[in-house]
Formats: C-alpha cells, sequence, structure tokens
C-alpha cells in the first residue's frame, strides 16, 4: 500500500505523518509526500516529489503507484491561489485518482467552513447532511466547492472518497493565544473589529480573556478540535470500508463554551475576564456519525483543551509557527 500525501509540510501534516509511520496497522505502507514551497526531512518509508498542485505532470507522477490519497494542502485568504490549488489542484488529484490502476481510497480533510462555522444559524445541531453554506471569502469558497467535487466524482466515477469535515484544529498554545488581546493573538476574530483598540490595549494589560457573546447575548459556543483527535480520526478513516462514500463530522463532543472556559481559568488561574458582544451564531458540530460508524471517539474535551493549552511551555528549539493566519 502506498499514500500519496498533500500538506505534508503544515500543522496537521507534520503531526499526521510521525503517527502514521509508527502505527503497526500501516507497518508496510509507503508515502508519497507532495511538497511545493516547503518540503519534509527525508527519512525511511517516504518519498518526497516536489512541484505544483496546479501542475498535471506532478501529480500525475506523484500519484503513481498510490493506493490511497489523503488531501490535506490548503490555502486561506489567498485569492490569487484559490483556484489554483483549491480548484484546479484538487480536479487534477481526482483527475488522476480515477485515471490509476491502482487508487483505492481519497481523503479529503474538510472544515466546518462549508457549513458557515459561527458565520450562519442553524436552529439544530449541523449534521452531515445540512446545507452547506459558507462564510465571505474565498477559503470557505474553496472548501464547498472540494466537497462537491469528490462528491461528484463518486456519483460519475464510483471512486471511494471520504470527507473529514474538521473545525477549527487546536494544537500546543493555540487555544491560549487565540484568547490573547495582544499582538501574539492567533486566529479570528480580531477583538478590535468589536472593541477599541485601547480597551483591548487594557485588557491585555490587565490579562483579561474574552468571553464572546453570540447574537443572542449568551456565552457563545463554538467548534474545536484537538490536532491529535483529528489525526487519531484521520487514520481510523484511513483504508476503512466503512468510510467510503461517507462525509463526516470530526469534531468534540460538545461545542467549547466561552463562559465554561472564563469559569475554569479564572478557578485554576486566577484570570479575569471581559464580555465581547459579536455578531456570531452559537451551534454544535455533531460528531455522532463518525463516533458510530469509525469507531473513533475524542479525548481532548474543552477542560483538556484548556489545561494543555494555558501548561504549555515553549523550549527554544520550539518556535511559534503561524501556518495560516487563523
Amino acid at each position: 500500500m502506498k499514500l500519496l500525501l498533500t500538506g505534508a509540510t503544515g500543522k496537521l501534516g507534520q503531526a499526521f505523518l510521525p503517527e502514521f509511520l509508527k502505527d503497526p496497522a500501516f507497518a508496510n505502507w509507503s508515502v508519497t509526500a507532495l511538497c511545493n514551497n516547503r518540503v519534509i526531512d527525508a527519512q525511511d518509508r517516504v518519498e518526497i516529489v516536489k512541484g505544483s498542485l496546479n501542475d498535471r505532470k506532478t501529480i500525475e507522477r506523484a500519484m503513481k503507484g498510490a493506493t490511497h490519497t489523503l488531501h490535506l494542502a490548503a490555502v486561506k485568504e489567498s485569492p490569487d491561489l484559490a483556484i489554483d490549488v483549491g480548484v484546479k489542484g484538487m480536479f487534477l488529484l481526482l483527475e488522476a485518482f480515477r485515471s490509476s490502476p491502482t487508487a483505492s481510497q481519497f481523503i479529503l480533510l474538510g472544515g466546518d467552513c462549508s457549513v458557515g462555522h459561527i458565520f450562519h444559524d442553524y436552529d439544530t445541531p449541523i449534521t452531515e447532511t445540512s446545507p452547506r453554506r459558507a462564510y465571505k471569502g474565498c477559503y470557505a469558497l474553496t472548501k464547498v466547492l472540494e466537497e462537491v467535487m469528490l462528491e461528484q466524482y463518486q456519483i460519475q466515477h464510483d471512486i471511494k472518497g471520504t470527507i473529514l469535515r474538521a473545525p477549527w484544529i487546536m494544537e500546543k498554545d493555540d487555544f491560549r493565544l487565540a484568547h490573547s488581546f495582544g499582538p501574539d493573538q492567533f486566529g479570528g476574530p480580531s477583538w478590535t473589529d468589536f472593541i477599541p483598540e485601547e480597551a483591548a490595549q487594557d485588557h491585555q494589560a490587565s490579562n483579561r480573556i474574552p468571553v464572546m457573546l453570540d447574537k443572542t447575548g449568551r456565552a457563545l459556543k463554538r467548534n474545536f478540535i484537538h490536532i491529535d483527535d483529528l489525526v487519531a480520526a484521520i487514520l481510523a478513516a484511513l483504508n476503512n470500508p466503512n468510510a467510503h462514500q461517507q462525509t463526516f463530522n470530526i469534531s468534540m463532543n460538545e461545542s467549547v463554551d466561552y463562559a465554561r472556559t472564563a469559569t475554569r481559568l479564572a478557578a485554576t488561574r486566577g484570570l479575569d475576564s471581559v464580555e465581547i458582544e459579536t455578531p456570531f451564531h452559537s451551534n454544535l458540530l455533531d460528531n455522532s456519525k463518525a463516533r458510530k460508524v469509525l469507531e473513533w471517539a475524542p479525548e481532548v474535551d474543552q477542560d483538556a483543551l484548556i489545561d494543555r493549552a494555558w501548561s504549555y511551555k515553549r523550549q527554544p528549539d520550539d518556535p511559534r509557527i503561524i501556518w495560516y493566519p487563523g
């Protein structure tokens, strides 16, 4: 068996590859890592193909002999790259996959941006059959298009595709910095979209954390996934016949409640908090299908997510890398 991996140098790719290589279930597998701007270090069982997703010959060379494809590569809010990577790149991968005599399963990492994240309101938990409703921006649009393209290839060519739809991926101290009012804030929203810059500076100086309020005035509930749990879900779906032509929400069992985060941090770290009004909507990305069909379950709950992030200490050889803005 041979896995074609895109996005191997990214945040998720760098976490996935070592776990895959040491998993006894995949001990006889090899990997082709398709890299472009960054290249991973050479290692046993891993072949590196360098080139762009928008180049047909590169894709065909990387796909040669591959039985499984895991497509992690993506660009965020980069309009100049969105079509090349999110549309043309996905099309070329699917064309090479469906034409390959060895291809068996195509796994796409999707995102909850395809169902609107916190930008659209849902009356019920978001399931795999909820309507796609991208929020503004090219990234959410391309993730919708990728999912639709894979589904249509399943219909047209009966390929064995799998969509793993994940929310915001957390590792190390990401979750702590997502609550920072300072210049080290990770992700969004930018607090100065809702409060004056002077107020944000005061909250930073006083070591406060934000409690985002949803459109109804209650504490926002938002979906996250720890990177370890997402890697485990990918491994559970890989080469799993129950995952063929299926979409799965890969998220925590419960939405992260910003008020609960503030309560825990007040009790464990003595931190004060401040409420921030936003136009966002609380929702729940329902993971019950993945828990039942893939027999997967996340291990990192909200309390563990908080404790891990605030306890994480960076070493000199562990510089903070922003893989993408948010």
